[in-house]
This record gives C-alpha cells, structure tokens and sequence, in this order.
C-alpha cells in the first residue's frame, strides 16, 4: 500500500511534465494595437491547421519567460480563437498541442507599457509524420488508454504479450476474468460478447475458448474492453463486449511482417502469424494468416460427499480426469479493395478457419462408502475426434460525400460454420479387487452445421457546432442445424441410445436500427443513442422412438437506450469526470437451447434448456480520470433473468444445465493506474473491488440468495534497460469470489521477461510465465440437494515463451481503414 501511495503522490507532483515539449518553434512578431494601463494587457491569436481551417480545442498554455511558470491555459474556440487578458508587463511564450499534432512552441513575446493589446499571426499545428525515413519514433504505447465508451489495451505495449494467445493476452486486460471452464467475465459481469474486429467470434463455450488459445497475439493490435458499449454495437451482451482489434495494413506500398513464438512448458507448443499489404493503382490486397499448433493439458480433480437426510455422510465420489489436447489451426483473412474513386471505395473480405485435433480424456472415478472403503472404480477413456471449420465473406462498399466525415457504409455477410466430433467412450467397472465387473462403449457422432447472413447500413453526418448524428439498419438470420447420434456396445451388441440422440433445428431472425447523436466542445462531451431490435426465433427437436417432437417459439420487440458524458473539471482537462448508462440483453446461446443430454461420462451429463429467457441489464458508470493516467469507476448493473450454469443431483449423476437464476446486482470500484515512476521504470496498475449479489426464488434446492465480494489486481513494471534492452515483471492476484452456486477459490501468479530490439525492424524476446505455478483453480459447488461437491483444476501454465518479430516493407498513409463488417452479434452464440 506504501507503494502505491507513493507512486500517486509522485504522478501528482509530475504535473510540470507540461513544460518538457521538443517542439518546433515559430517566430512572433508583436503588432501594437492600442494603448492602455498595463495590468489590463491582452495577447489573441488563432490556431490553425496545415489546410488553414480553424483548430477546434487545440490546448494553448502561455508562461512567464522569467521563471518559465505556467501562468494560464485555455482551449481553442471552434474558430480557432484563443485570448489571455489581464496581462502584466514581461515577456511571455506560448506553447500550443493537440493529439495527432507537432507540438508547438512561439518564440518570446514581449507585453510593453503602451502595448497592451498583441494580436498573434495565425499559428500553424501540423500533423505528425509518418516518413519513417526521416523520423525516428522513439515513444511508445501506454498499455491502457481511456476514451468516452471503452478502457482501450494496447497489446503490444507488455513483453510478457508476445508469443502467447488472444486468451493469455485477455487474462491480463484490467477487469476481465477467465475461469476454469474458459468462461469469461468483466467487471464480475457474465455474458460478455467477444468481437473480433468489430463483428461477432460467432462462437461459445468450448470452441471460442479453443479458438481464443489458438489465435497468435501476434496477430492482435488492440483489445477494447466495453462494459457499456454505444447504440451502434448490437445490444447482445449483458457484460458489455470485448472487441479483439487484429493488425490492419491500412497503407500504400509493399509492407508486412512476420511473428513466431515458441512455447516450452511440461508440454510443447507454437504460436505464428504473418501479415502482408500490396497497394498497386486503384487496388489493395491485403492478408493476415495465423498458425498454431496446440498441445496442451487439463489435470481435473472433483470431489463429491453424497449425504442422508440427516445430514450424515452416505459416500464419496472422486474423481481424476487428465485430459490431453493435441490439434492444428490454421486462420486466415484475404482481402481487397477497390477505389473507384476519390470518394468510393468497394471491398472484399475473405475469412476462414480451420481445426482440427484429438482429445483423449483418461478418467478414474472412485466409488466409496461412508468410512471412505472402495465400492467400486470406474475407468472412462474417451477419444474424440474433432474437426471445425468456418469461411466467411464480406461484401463492403464507403462513400465519402464530402471531407465534413459525411458517410454511408453498407455490408454484407455470409458465414456458415461446420464442426464434428466423432466420440467413443469405453466405460469399464472394477470391484476393490480390480476384478473387471462390466464393460461397454458409447459411440457419439456430433455434426453441426450454422449459417449465418447479415446487412447492414451505417450513415455518419457531421453538422456545425460539432455535433454528430449516426444511424443505422441491420437484418440478420440465422439457422443452426446440430444433431447428436449415439449407440452403445455390450459385449459385441451395438444399439442406438435413443434416450441421448437428438436432432435440433433453431432458426433467429433479428431486425434492428439506431441512432446516436454526439458532440464534443470545449470541456464537454457527449453521446446519447438509442437502439430498436426485433428478435424473432422458433426452435424443433426432432423426434425418434424414444422421444416425441418438441417446438418453441418467441417473438420479442425491445429499445436501448445508452448515454455517455464527459467533463474536464479544469482547463487543462488534468481531471475529468465521466457518467454513463446503458441497456443491454443477453440471448440464449444457440445449442444452449437445445434439450438434449449430452455425457461427459458416466456420472457427469450435459442438458440443454429449451426454456430459457434472454437476460436483461441496466447499468451505470461514474469515472474520474487524472491526465490520462489514473481512473477510477464506480459501477453498478441490475440483471433480470440472468444466465448462469446450474448444478443439479439425481440419483447421484451430476447434471449441469443453463437457467435463469433470476436477479443479480453486481457493484464495482475500480482504479486503473499507468505511471512513469522514473525515465527508466513504468508502472500499470489495475486493482478492483467488487460485490456480487443473487437471488432466486425457484431453484432446484429451494430459494437461492448468495452474496460476496472479491478483489482482483494486475500490475507490470516495465525497465528501460538502454536503448535497445527492455525487462518486464508483471503479477496478478484474485481474492476467493462467489458468484450463484460457485464458490471460486483465489489464484495468483507472477510472470517476467526480457525484449532485445536487433534492428528498427526486428525484435526478440523471451519471457516465463507462472513462475511458480500458483495459477490453479479450485472451489466447490452450493445448493446441491443432499451433496457437496468441490474440484481442483490445473493446466501447463507454468512456461517459458521465445518470440521473434519483424518487419518489412515500405508504407506510405493514405488507404482507408478496414471497419466493422455487418455480423456483430450472432457468431458469439455459436456453442458446441
């Protein structure tokens, strides 16, 4: 805590951080105007751009040249006008900046008795140059920044990033948690919408974890982290959505680059990506390609007490299961774009996804009596063979009516998906004297195929006094197909097992449009929208011998309202108040939907939930930021119907199934520090307190009511070695949480590495991950009817990383940037 109280005290003090500027200057010459008293003396000017139009909020800070003190500061007008008044006689000097602006230093103007009034030459801010042959760039990224609606992670910015996976990057995002199962939270919330450059993963549970491991953070340049994301996104997502943004190659010429990263832990992995742009006349190609090959491990522990009404213990269950993934991906995105014109521009974008692998599950369940002697053991070795492939395309056309911002963007979606899982579980039971006492296998052959099609259309107009009106339209469908067709084998008998084949069909049409007015002047911002979907869905379990046709369908009409403002308390905008609210809905994943029971093993199913009801969220923000380094949030959402996995026990099989658990109120503070301790040191800190609070007046236990609060930290130090020599430790700490029926013990680990520059264009760096290997999870399982029940789960996080990166090419501004394609909801609920 000294630490931390110290470090912000010297982030307060370091406000004269103002006067270090490496400017260009720019001679003044005064023009006398009038004569008046002095003590009333006057100095005016206009900021402008290299285009000669006004500088709207450029910051201008006038000093005494005597003792170099920051006297006054002030934010330009829309026309570009500034004034200090109430000068007294002495020399003064100007210093004007502004984002994406050389900073600008005037020479001394001299304020005489008899001239009380200068009126300045326009002054002229221009933009930073890319000419990497003439510049050299020697900032760099801050890990976090914050902006009106999103907490921004700079990927590259942390050493411990490079040659790991979009999963290891997003454990260290401030605010987002993953757990055991791949889940993943932000802020406490559930529900969270991944987006991979601005349109939806389409994918869940199982397979977006796999996908997220195997994806290269090579291949990321930003992650943008929304608790509360604006109109414009779709409403899906009660824990708001996480936007995973992959490197763009958005400029002229010939350029690209290559990334490998090697992984040693018990086990051996690798992590590759390479990118490429080619700009030739009026077309522009473009492709991003990631490798991985995935091998890894899940050691799995669980322990059940099975007790008699009286509370008394009637046996134990326990169990092992190693659990060994080996599999190859291969990702890609080909893309081009054409330029009709100046203002026209037609696209063409390509992506697609291959894995495939083997999962062999080698479990041991022990059965055992009240005094803990052995009934009987259970063996369980199950190999899956597993394959998923997807190929999307989009269709986009921009135009650009004028140089204001005015736009119309459309695109155009297909995306279809196909996986299978060929399945066979031998189940083997022993007696305590390991006599075999039966034997039989479960076959499982689980095809599911999706498509998905999507429009939509985004206008942008620009109006005087900086507001901003955008609207837009989308419609999408979709159709899942997923059947599940098992059998089993006695001695040398195979039979169809009707009781767990299935065959569901669910079909989704979403209609939606929304508008969002916003501006930005002088010390305010803000941004108000407003979001309309219709959502349309039916759903048909197919029968057999066994069991009968089932169908369901809903029709729901629903609006989402959002608001963000954005305050600079000072003219310096070093403190800054920020207030937003939003509404947000959480569907039901597709299969999630599906009853249909699916085996883990013998004593663990899966079930589906056809009764499931979208969740709705009300949230609210309150924020405070000092200079862009330090914020801190007070949060506070409201679900109804929250979705949560639920645990039940009958007849001693474990039953997991999705429900609605009725209400929960999650409350947050949280501070989110990046702080130049030294030249050398940096330090980012995120630290966050949260409760989380759940009711439900229907469970399978009776009334559920659970409450808790935990605490969760990140922190990284970065070291300047020289100037080509960089070191990085970084730790993460999470207190116990209870969220519904889960208690979730604590977990920590540490984590440091080392980064060589070679050359401008190539860097190497070695890093180790979970030094100690402290990053195991385990808790146990409440409300269980007559059962308790606990586990204990590790994986191969203890590793040592060797990554390699370079650059080639030659770049030139100028090309437009890729932006959001039309499928921004419906790939997150795609779950296998």
């Amino acid at each position: 805590m000294k630490v931390l109280i110290v470090a912000i005290l010297v982030a307060w003090l370091s406000t004269a951080q103002i006067l270090a500027f490496g400017q260009a200057s720019v001679e003044i010459k005064p023009a006398p105007v009038s004569n008046k008293v002095i003590g009333t003396g006057r100095i005016s000017g206009k900021v402008v751009k290299d285009s000669k139009q006004p500088f709207d909020l450029a910051t201008v800070a006038l000093f005494k040249v005597s003792d170099s003190n920051l006297l006054k500061s002030t934010f330009t007008a829309e026309d570009g006008k500034f004034s200090f008044e109430q000068l007294t006689e002495g020399s003064y000097q100007l210093r004007i900046s502004a984002m994406g602006y050389q900073n600008l230093q005037s020479a001394v103007i001299l304020l005489k008795a008899g001239a009380s009034s200068i009126l300045l030459p326009d002054l002229t801010l221009r933009a930073t140059t890319k000419d990497l042959k003439e510049v050299a760039i020697t900032g760099k990224k801050a890990f976090i920044e914050r902006k009106i609606d999103r907490t921004v992670v700079n990927v590259d910015a942390l050493i411990a990033n490079s040659g790991t996976t979009a999963m290891d990057v997003l454990e260290k995002s401030p605010g987002v948690i993953v757990d055991q199962n791949g889940a993943i939270s932000l802020k406490g919330k559930q529900g969270v919408a991944i987006f991979i450059d601005g349109k939806p993963s389409y994918l869940s549970g199982t397979d977006l974890e796999n996908y997220l491991r195997s994806l290269p953070s090579s291949a990321l340049d930003q992650i943008e982290l929304m608790t509360n994301p604006p109109a414009k996104y779709d409403a899906a997502g009660n824990g708001g959505v996480i936007n995973i943004k992959t490197h763009k190659n958005d400029q002229r010429g010939w350029n690209g680059g290559l990334n490998l990263g090697y992984v040693q832990g018990q086990l051996a992995r690798t992590n590759n990506s390479f990118n490429m742009n080619y700009r030739k006349n009026k077309l522009n190609f473009f492709t991003n390609l990631g490798y991985s090959h995935q091998n890894n491990f899940t050691d799995l522990d669980l322990f059940r007490r099975y007790k008699n009404e009286d509370g008394s213990t009637q046996s134990f269950f326990e169990q092992n299961s190693y659990i060994r993934r080996k599999g190859n991906m291969l990702n890609g995105k080909i893309g081009m774009d054409y330029y009709q014109s100046e203002k026209s521009t037609w696209g063409l974008v390509l992506t697609g996804m291959d894995r495939s692998g083997n999962q062999t599950t080698d479990n041991v369940s022990q059965l055992l009596n009240a005094g803990r002697e052995l009934d009987s053991v259970v063996k369980a070795l199950s190999k899956d063979r597993q394959s998923f492939k997807n190929l999307g395309v989009n269709l986009n056309y921009r135009h650009d009516f004028d140089k204001s911002g005015q736009q119309l963007a459309l695109d155009a979606d297909y995306l279809v998906y196909k996986t299978n899982t060929r399945q066979q579980i031998l189940n083997s039971s022993y007696l305590p004297d390991q006599s075999l006492k039966s034997e039989d296998i479960l076959h499982g052959e689980l095809p599911a195929n999706i498509k998905i099609y999507s429009f939509k259309a985004d206008y942008t107009k620009p109006f005087k006094n900086n507001w901003k009106v955008d609207a837009g339209v989308k419609s999408s469908y979709t159709k899942t197909d997923n059947v599940g067709a098992y059998s089993y084998t006695i001695g040398e008998v195979t039979k169809p097992d009707y009781q767990k084949s299935n065959h569901f069909i669910y079909k989704e049409n979403i209609n939606s449009g929304y508008l969002n007015l916003s501006r930005e002047s002088g010390k305010w911002s803000i941004q108000l929208g407003l979001r309309a979907e219709n959502t349309n869905s039916d759903g048909h379990q197919l029968g057999n011998p066994v069991k009968p046709d089932s169908a369901f369908n809903r029709n729901y009409t629903s609006l989402f309202p959002t608001a963000y403002v954005s305050y600079k308390l000072d003219t310096l905008g070093n403190h800054q108040i920020g207030l937003n609210y939003g509404r947000r809905v959480d569907r039901p994943y597709f299969q999630d939907l599906n009853p249909f029971v699916s085996p883990l093993d013998k004593f663990t199913y899966y079930e589906g939930n056809p009764f499931l009801n979208p969740s709705f969220t009300n949230s609210i923000e309150l924020s405070h930021t000092y200079k862009n380094k330090i914020t801190t949030t007070l949060s506070y959402s409201d679900t109804k119907d929250e979705v949560n996995e639920t645990i039940e026990i009958r007849d001693g099989i474990y039953y997991s199934r999705p429900g609605n658990i009725g209400r929960k109120v999650v409350k947050s503070l949280s501070v989110n520090a990046g702080l130049d301790l030294f030249s050398w040191l940096t330090w980012q800190f995120y630290g966050e307190v949260t409760n989380i609070d759940a009711k439900s007046a229907d469970f399978y236990s009776g009334a559920l009511h659970t409450k808790g609060t935990f605490f969760s930290t990140n922190n990284s130090f970065q070291f300047k070695l020289s100037e080509s020599w960089t070191a990085e430790g970084s730790g993460s700490y999470r207190s116990k949480i209870t969220d519904v029926q889960f208690t979730i013990g604590r977990m920590y680990g540490f984590n440091a590495g080392v980064q060589k520059k070679l050359s401008p264009s190539s860097t190497i760096r070695i890093n180790g991950n979970d030094l100690f290997y402290t990053r195991i999870t385990n808790g146990k399982i409440n409300n269980l009817a007559g059962t308790t029940a606990g586990w204990r789960n590790r994986a191969d996080s203890r590793n040592v990383v060797l990554s390699y990166s370079y650059r080639f090419g030659k770049t030139f501004s100028g090309v437009r940037k890729h932006k959001n394609t039309g499928a921004e909801d419906e790939q997150n609920r795609v779950k296998n």
